[in-house]
């Protein structure tokens, strides 16, 4: 994790638990994000952008039920979502977000 100027910049988070489903896998690494974004003083409400990488699309729809669930009404952040070869064969998920700092209230 990286923060400048306001912003923070995670990493991709991928799942502790390869055994796991896209489902799981994808709560696992929301799980994570949230425990990142709260470290660094901020949270999901304040995503600016998501990119996530997934090694087979037909996984597409089992991770998008749990993001949306996720996702609090009203601040879902611009996403992509690609296929890509990830790193170790049974990681379904890789997750990169960025996010804002909150703004101190006057």
């Amino acid at each position: 994790m990286a923060v400048h100027n306001g912003t923070v910049y995670l990493a991709g988070q991928v799942p502790d638990d390869a055994t796991l489903d896209i489902r799981g896998q994808t709560r696992e690494v929301l799980a994570m994000v949230d425990r990142l974004l709260a470290e660094a003083g901020t949270d999901k409400r304040h995503l600016l952008m998501a990119q996530i990488f997934l090694p087979d699309l037909a996984d597409f729809d089992g991770m998008n039920e749990v993001w949306d669930a996720w996702v609090p009404a009203g601040h879902a952040p611009p996403r992509a979502t690609v296929q890509a070869a990830l790193a170790r064969p049974g990681w379904k998920i890789e997750i990169v977000v960025t996010a804002a700092l909150p703004q101190p209230r006057a």
